[in-house]
């Protein structure tokens, strides 16, 4: 068992709260997602679950941990730079008797057993790939407890729903981080939520032993109902507040008109004037008790501009005799890909197929047209970011006074503060750095998107806003996911790529 008894982490810098007096218990069996949007602790709680020294250059806690004797088996976020250099077998670091174990799990992965004797770097795989990997040097450590950060982040659909099976599967406790909505409902059975409410400066934590939907679906309803009290409340009580006054200024006038030749009336009226008072220090007394309106952590809050395209333009008319890996291998045939105007098309297909570097082609394909206005966000952010530049360079390069006032006015309309708006683009989260690019598309009149993973970076609670925001647009989108909820939600039609061509 785990356990954390009242654990506080502070900002080492500023002393700001990241999480506040949170408890909980993972049990064998249990499998709990931790939610939050960027940047509220949640890859900071699992550090300091596996090691405390992971989080004592940026930041400092209070509080007990308990870990118990377990084998704990730890997934980061993202790989060392060191270990990207490693070859695949230097990288899992098995013995020659042992590599029957490492290709079986391979295979359950969907990966070749074969690449164990491959000598690329891991810097040279999919990140699909680089996931899988990592998971398998995980699970060769036979470990009695999960601790997953992002698990779900690059890894194709077949292998989502062998990772859904084996969490639910796993004996021991899972612990675990993801963005991904569709395996967050079909294996949490608990739920930690870490909120910063009050603009960033009250860090509140929730720990719910239900279910994801219906920690989600208990959590409306009982806003709803503190939103409906609380609005009956504060109109009684202002009803109440018009009469109080109304009163007041009755007595009050009547003591202005008084006669100084009626001292028994005017001691009457100061009398009266002293119960009106009095009453009045209890409506204020009974207007701090009233029921607040519930306070939440909002995530979005802007729309794409309206777009029109002849409904029959050719957008794409892409041919390609076949993809082919950097280091020169083939990964599939040729194929053709048409794509008409106000299309919403998914690419998909297992790790490693080429998809990313197929959007990477067409993008090259259209930016040059002049009669469509393409934008692409790509899977690696820093494709197009310049770290040392601030988030109000990037969607404001001209610098013009109107430019960056609509630019840091987008910005706080997705939860940017002040700091963050001023701050270099390197020291953002990947949620941060993917509202970017949406600030980007709302500010400007883009028709066609290519979308490389637009999803993967955002809350659970912050997608369903995204896919509406992207249901809603009146272009063409080309995207590359594995999300499962965009995919239905966002996608009129769907091209698998394979080591054939394109299925449709």
């Amino acid at each position: 068992m785990i356990q954390l008894n009242n654990v506080s982490i502070y900002v080492t810098a500023s002393g700001r709260a990241l999480i506040s007096d949170i408890s909980f218990t993972l049990n064998p069996g249990d499998r709990t997602v931790i939610i939050g949007e960027e940047g509220n602790g949640k890859s900071t709680l699992l550090k300091l679950i596996v090691n405390p020294a992971l989080i004592s250059d940026h930041a400092e806690y209070v509080g007990s941990i308990s870990r118990g004797r377990h084998r704990l088996g730890y997934l980061p976020q993202e790989l060392e730079e060191s270990e990207k250099a490693l070859s695949i077998r230097e990288f899992l670091g098995i013995p020659d008797e042992e590599l029957w174990s490492a290709e079986a799990l391979c295979a359950e992965m969907g990966l070749a057993p074969s690449i164990l004797s491959e000598s690329r770097t891991l810097a040279t795989l999919s990140g699909g790939e680089r996931v899988k990997l990592r998971m398998v040097k995980l699970l060769l450590d036979e470990p009695d407890m999960l601790l997953l950060d992002e698990p779900t982040n690059d890894i194709d659909i077949e292998t989502l729903e062998w990772l859904e099976d084996f969490i639910n599967r796993f004996e021991g406790g899972v612990l675990f981080v993801s963005h991904d909505e569709t395996l967050i409902e079909r294996t949490a059975t608990a739920v930690i939520h870490l909120e910063h409410i009050h603009h960033k400066k009250v860090a509140r934590c929730t720990v719910a032993n239900v279910p994801y939907r219906e920690y989600i679906e208990r959590r409306e309803r009982a806003f709803a109902h503190q939103a409906q009290v609380s609005v009956f409340e504060h109109e009684q009580y202002r009803k109440k507040e018009e009469r109080w006054r109304e009163i007041y200024e009755k007595v009050n006038r009547a003591q202005n008109d008084i006669s100084r030749g009626d001292p028994s009336g005017g001691r009457l009226l100061k009398k009266k004037m002293h119960s009106v008072i009095s009453q009045g220090k209890k409506l204020e007394k009974e207007r701090d008790e009233l029921t607040e309106m519930p306070m939440s952590e909002w995530q979005i809050d802007i729309d794409l501009p309206p777009v029109v395209l002849p409904r029959r333009k050719e957008i794409l008319r892409f041919t390609c005799d076949g993809l082919y890996s950097p280091d020169g291998n083939r990964l599939t045939a040729g194929f053709d890909l048409n794509v008409d105007a106000c299309e919403h098309i998914v690419i998909t297909g297992r790790n490693g197929i080429g998809k990313t570097t197929l959007l990477r082609l067409i993008e090259r394909e259209l930016m040059g047209r002049r009669d469509i206005k393409p934008f692409y966000m790509p899977q690696n952010y820093m494709e197009l970011l310049d770290g040392f530049e601030t988030p109000t360079d990037f969607l404001a390069p001209s610098g013009g006074k109107e430019a960056v006032t609509n630019a840091r006015t987008y910005l706080g309309s997705v939860r940017f503060t002040k700091d963050e708006a001023e701050s270099p683009v390197n020291r953002l989260s990947g949620g941060q750095k993917a509202k970017l690019f949406f600030v980007k598309m709302a500010l400007e009149s883009y028709n066609v998107l290519l979308l490389d993973e637009p999803t993967r970076n955002f809350s659970p609670l912050s997608n369903p806003m995204i896919r509406k925001l992207l249901r809603k647009f009146g272009g063409c989108i080309i995207a590359v996911s594995h999300d499962r909820k965009f995919i239905s939600e966002v996608c009129d039609r769907v091209v698998k790529l394979t080591e054939n061509g394109i299925e449709a």
